[in-house]
């Protein structure tokens, strides 16, 4: 490959950066950038007042000190923020990439594109401080308590993150309870999206890295 793209990785609920490590390591090997972004209380701060606009903030701003070909790819939840950040900054992005993520219209927000069992998940979690959504059980030691704000804001759009030309969504297909089945089957038949799909559970970056990065190396 001639071209060299910066890959922005975002993260799905309560996971930081460190879940890209090995597509961003195989991302390097080919000679590109690769940018794991941890957003605000996913990390070692928490940050239980932070809502949608300030993560979306956070990836503008990556977006801003990184001028050549982006390709912002974003994980479940993470797919608010790329189309937030996209729709501020579409002119030099090269492909979205939706990994079993959601893909909101303006005005919705996670709490109201996901399914009752993933709200009840986030009732049961705010309960103990009401401001951030403990990690459900079973996931990684390195999960941090999600803030709240992030999935019940509301998400305004102006529709240029659809000036995007390269649109990919790619459906985990081999977990119970999928919010994203119907959404892939959607896009699947809209002539602007190219859609992929792998047999395997919702942590695509951890448990399909070298075919992620596969479809990622397609975009430059």
């Amino acid at each position: 490959m001639n071209d060299v793209a910066t890959f922005i990785l975002i993260a799905g609920g309560w996971q930081g950066g460190w879940v890209y490590q090995k597509v961003a390591d195989m991302l390097a090997t080919h000679g590109h950038k690769a940018l794991p972004v941890t957003l605000s209380g996913l990390g070692d701060d928490p940050a239980p007042t932070a809502n949608l606009d300030t993560h979306i903030g956070e990836v503008v701003n990556v977006m801003k000190s990184h001028r050549d070909d982006l390709v912002i790819v974003g994980q479940s939840y993470g797919g608010m923020i790329v189309s937030g950040a996209a729709d501020a900054e579409p002119s030099q992005i090269r492909a979205l990439v939706y990994v079993d993520a959601y893909v909101p219209d303006s005005g919705d927000s996670v709490w109201s594109l996901t399914t009752p069992r993933f709200r009840d998940m986030f009732i049961a979690g705010v309960k103990p401080d009401g401001l951030n959504c403990a990690p459900p059980p079973g996931l990684d030691p390195r999960c941090r308590p999600h803030p709240i704000g992030t999935f019940l804001q509301s998400i305004n759009l102006s529709g240029r993150w659809r000036d995007v030309q390269r649109k990919i969504f790619i459906g985990a297909h081999g977990w119970e309870g999928s919010p994203f089945l119907d959404l892939y089957q959607r896009l699947s038949d809209q002539p602007d999206w190219s859609t992929f799909a792998f047999d395997c559970g919702h942590n695509v970056a951890r448990l399909k890295p070298e075919a992620l990065t596969e479809i990622l190396l397609t975009q430059v």
